[in-house]
């Protein structure tokens, strides 16, 4: 069965994962609709009760960090790390979910990010938007194609191992992709470009 709801947090999630470094104001809105999407996910929503979430999630996002601006890196650092968060309190909880139990990894991992992007800035955002992109794809995939659920929602060892290991995989690869694309913003210097400028 294809779910086409299921494309929206695909989409979302590899804007984040391949690009969320490029823009703030991008970043913010695509990390605060992932996580209201996911924690909403968590618990088995309706379509129509993710995509609330989600939208209330990214437009409150955007207008809180409109407002403290100058806290932006910390603040989408810390909705990254919530969004990856939501994804390891949902690997650790097979089955229903504990409200307080996810209440708790969530805040704890978007805490720890968030100071991580503000003492390190565009590095720790790298890393961050890389991380939480992976995880709203793989939600996204599993959601789309029924059976790709296993992505999403691993019902045995082999396929929790897999998972990570694609979860893992995608998040160097958005890592990859944003450090080659916005090497200039990052302060990345090319390989070879002392030598090209000899």
């Amino acid at each position: 069965m294809f779910d086409a709801n299921g494309l929206v947090i695909l989409a979302i999630g590899a804007l984040l994962c391949f690009y969320g470094v490029r823009s703030v104001h991008l970043g913010v809105i695509a990390a605060g609709f992932g996580l209201g999407w996911m924690v909403a996910g968590l618990f088995n929503a309706s379509t129509m009760t993710l995509l609330l979430f989600g939208l209330v999630g990214g437009v409150s996002s955007w207008v809180v960090c409109s407002l403290i601006f100058k806290f932006a890196s910390y603040f989408v650092g810390g909705l990254a790390g919530a969004v990856a968060g939501a994804r390891i309190a949902d690997l650790v909880q097979p089955g229903d979910s504990s409200w307080s139990a996810s209440a708790v990894i969530i805040v704890a991992i978007a805490v720890a990010a968030a100071f991580c992007a503000d003492k390190y800035r565009e590095r720790a955002l790298l890393w961050l938007t890389s991380i939480g992109g992976a995880s709203m794809i793989l939600i996204g995939i599993g959601r789309a194609f029924s059976g790709l659920e296993w992505l999403d929602h691993p019902d045995s060892a082999a396929t929790s191992v897999t998972s990570n290991a694609v979860w893992i995989g995608l998040s160097i690869a958005g890592w990859m992709v944003q450090r080659r694309l916005f090497a200039e913003r990052l302060g990345i210097t090319p390989r070879g470009g002392a030598a090209a400028k000899e």
